[in-house]
């Protein structure tokens, strides 16, 4: 643990720096010899193994190394799925395709009884982050005003005011505390990721532009996760290419990996997970993609995008402009993902603004004309 010089308390670090294996700071070389051995070690442990392929770079890659290291050291096939939501490019359902016959294995292809669009109407749409959207989809279910921000904030006694916040507006922790910038104890958390202050002016401007469509990350439950558990659940060990550099809530540890390392764990209901691209850099990936010849598909080396992930998902806040990358070639794609998200990528671009504008007043000391605002949206 390192010390700080001003107080000399211990500083925190995440497990997935005081866990760190040493192949994770290796040469690319050597760093993917040492995951080609942990890929073989785990599934002789576990044969039964199911990996997820999405049709993105990070899957690219993750498959190669398996099927590479599976016949290597001479270990039976593995099933492969690929889930899709019902908004996909034709990009990435031809290079599945592409990918299945190039390997000689199997991607069977699942869909979602509950479509993209189903899931969306009903519950709502994402905004910013699948952090924010769960938050505000409290929020807005359970009628929290955002004025118990300042309820909170003007109290003497927060844990009190907690308290009378949790007996008023019960069954509403996760709003509570995303608005408050708190804890379910009263304690302030202004600098965690689970708090509305997390993004700079994002409570003022949502108090001062209330939203006027339903938020949620609902969609992803539907049209991902309980397809997949679904899927998975008969298999000893699911293998997905998760990595750390693609940040937000896949560089944060969770519970289940207790029992295990950051690439490597046991679930509470006794599967394992195993994440073998979980310390491979952007750095690392360009190496391995020329080392071995690697074509992505179209959508990277034809459209320009940088990742794939959720066709237009607003979450992505690059999700508008990978859009315009890929209207000449899918535009009835891209239509959809604007009928789907398109009240989202609107109120982002207005949040953006916004943003924009309250740090350019600071840098003037509050003063401002409208020519420091180019581009804000009536």
């Amino acid at each position: 643990m390192k010390k700080t010089k001003k107080t000399n308390k211990a500083m925190y670090h995440s497990r997935i720096y005081t866990d760190r294996p040493d192949y994770a700071d290796f040469d690319a070389p050597g760093k993917f010899q040492a995951i080609q051995s942990i890929i073989a070690k785990r599934l002789r442990e576990h044969p039964n193994a199911i990996c997820s392929y999405s049709g993105g770079s990070d899957s690219d890659i993750m498959l190669d190394l398996v099927e590479r290291t599976r016949i290597m050291f001479g270990l039976p096939e593995i099933k492969y799925c690929f889930f899709n939501t019902g908004l996909e490019m034709e990009a990435t359902k031809r290079h599945v395709k592409e990918v299945a016959d190039k390997y000689g294995v199997e991607i069977t292809e699942y869909r979602p009884k509950k479509n993209i669009v189903q899931s969306t109407r009903e519950h709502g749409i994402p905004f910013m982050s699948k952090i924010v959207s769960a938050a505000m989809e409290t929020v807005q279910k359970k009628g929290l005003p955002f004025s118990i921000r300042e309820e909170y904030d003007n109290a003497e006694d927060k844990a009190k005011i907690r308290q009378e916040l949790r007996e008023r507006y019960p069954k509403s922790e996760q709003g509570i505390n995303f608005l408050c910038c708190c804890n379910r104890d009263g304690e302030p958390r202004p600098n965690i990721q689970l708090v509305i202050d997390s993004s700079k002016y994002l409570y003022e401007f949502m108090k001062e532009n209330p939203c006027d469509f339903k938020i949620s990350a609902k969609c992803c439950d539907y049209c991902k996760k309980q397809v997949a558990h679904k899927v998975q659940k008969d298999y000893e060990m699911i293998i997905t290419g998760e990595r750390r550099d693609e940040g937000g809530m896949r560089s944060v540890p969770k519970s289940e990996d207790a029992n295990g390392t950051m690439c490597f764990s046991e679930t509470s209901s006794g599967q394992f997970r195993l994440k073998p691209l979980y310390y491979v850099s952007d750095a690392d990936k360009a190496w391995y993609k020329e080392r071995y010849g690697i074509r992505y598909s179209d959508a990277y080396e034809v459209y320009g995008l940088k990742r794939t992930g959720c066709c237009g998902c607003s979450i992505s806040s690059k999700a508008v402009e990978d859009l315009e990358k890929i209207r000449p070639y899918e535009p009835n794609v891209v239509k959809a993902a604007w009928n789907i998200f398109g009240d989202s990528y609107r109120y982002r671009q207005k949040y953006n603004d916004f943003r924009r504008m309250k740090q350019a007043e600071a840098k003037k000391g509050g003063q401002m004309s409208i020519e420091d605002i180019p581009g804000v949206m009536p």
